[in-house]
């Protein structure tokens, strides 16, 4: 039997740690600390610029995993309905937090509550990932070339969809293709990390339990990520030298998607690599909990449903007061997601009668 993954627990257990903190300066902090001529402030916005690579590829990751561990078993149709349903679930809540209750018994609806965010990007990351699984017969051969080949052409060809913006198209889907109207995530280029994601728990398929697989996947991520760091851009150039392909040469001349993707490979070696020290319960915890996390963090600073919340405040703090308050927030927000049933009885039942799985996100 393999064993379980706990560093994708670990990952996402950072990665929603960073995003906690990321939003929260980033709402906070006063505009004129945020120069990237600061080798603080430019620190801090390089790795709050990976987080949702993480976040993505992650989740390509483990529900890849757990789909190809239920067709192990034979329970693939069952794990393909609950990627589907899972998919809508995370859309729907995605939506359901940008609800403004004055609003909405007014009768109106703001242009924003349309706005597409990492839980519509994920949902349908899902289903995408569900579709292109039966499309290949549930063969994990061609699922797994075929999730690698899409998405590297969806990075190369970032290019093409870069500013989309087509005319006619309800806002409802035109958000999923275009920022244009407020939307903070695309499902291109970002499907593109999930895809990858998935293409590399195929890899954990076919080998985890094996002599030496660790330390082979570990320094694999370690080469590949450096790899596209550093020459991701000169190969492909010399790509465009071969075929004349002019996308190819507008990708290398803005190559962050690939950049991004080294420093998501390095990330996943590093947890990898200290996966037993780091298998803490606080940290699996917090792992297992992400959309509770992402929901109420939500709700809190942004204001969800009657537009209060912490970003009334403005950019006025200094960094070391914006970092003080982000650290208080983090705990606030963790210890609400670990403790939220317990601290309304009256929500435990609902939730319990009704059977709804609000704000938690089991694999």
């Amino acid at each position: 039997m393999r064993d379980r993954l706990y560093f994708i627990d670990i990952v996402r257990a950072f990665a929603i740690i960073m995003m906690l903190q990321g939003h929260f300066i980033d709402t906070l902090l006063d505009n004129s600390y945020r120069n990237l001529n600061s080798d603080g402030f430019a620190l801090w916005s390089f790795f709050r610029g990976i987080t949702a690579p993480i976040f993505f590829t992650i989740s390509g990751l483990i529900f890849t995993y757990l789909l190809l561990k239920a067709k192990e078993k034979g329970l693939e149709n069952y794990r393909i309905k609950k990627g589907v349903t899972r998919g809508f679930y995370l859309i729907s809540i995605g939506y359901f937090i940008r609800i403004n209750f004055k609003n909405f018994f007014l009768g109106t609806i703001s242009s924003s509550f349309f706005a597409v965010d990492v839980l519509q990007c994920i949902g349908v990351s899902l289903i995408l990932t569900v579709s292109i699984f039966f499309l290949c017969n549930k063969k994990v051969i061609f699922f797994s070339i075929a999730t690698l080949i899409l998405g590297i052409i969806i990075f190369v060809f970032e290019p093409l969809y870069r500013v989309l913006n087509i005319e006619g198209v309800p806002l409802v889907i035109h958000n999923y293709i275009s920022k244009s109207n407020g939307s903070v995530f695309r499902i291109l280029p970002w499907y593109g990390y999930s895809s990858i994601g998935a293409f590399i728990a195929t890899l954990f398929y076919w080998n985890l339990g094996k002599k030496h697989f660790k330390t082979i996947l570990i320094s694999s991520f370690i080469f590949i990520g450096l790899t596209l760091i550093v020459y991701s851009s000169n190969i492909l150039i010399q790509v465009f030298d071969i075929t004349r392909i002019e996308v190819i040469s507008e990708a290398a001349n803005y190559n962050y998607l690939f950049t991004k993707l080294g420093y998501v490979l390095l990330y996943f070696a590093f947890f990898y690599s200290l996966e037993k020290k780091l298998k803490h319960s606080l940290i699996l915890k917090i792992g297992k909990n992400t959309l509770a996390i992402y929901v109420i963090h939500f709700i809190l600073l942004y204001g969800s449903f009657f537009g209060f919340g912490i970003k009334m405040l403005g950019r006025n703090l200094s960094p070391i007061e914006v970092g003080i308050g982000a650290l208080l927030f983090l705990i606030l927000v963790l210890y609400t997601s670990f403790n939220y049933t317990k601290l309304s009885p009256f929500f435990k039942r609902c939730t319990t009668k009704l059977r709804i799985p609000i704000l938690y996100f089991k694999n």
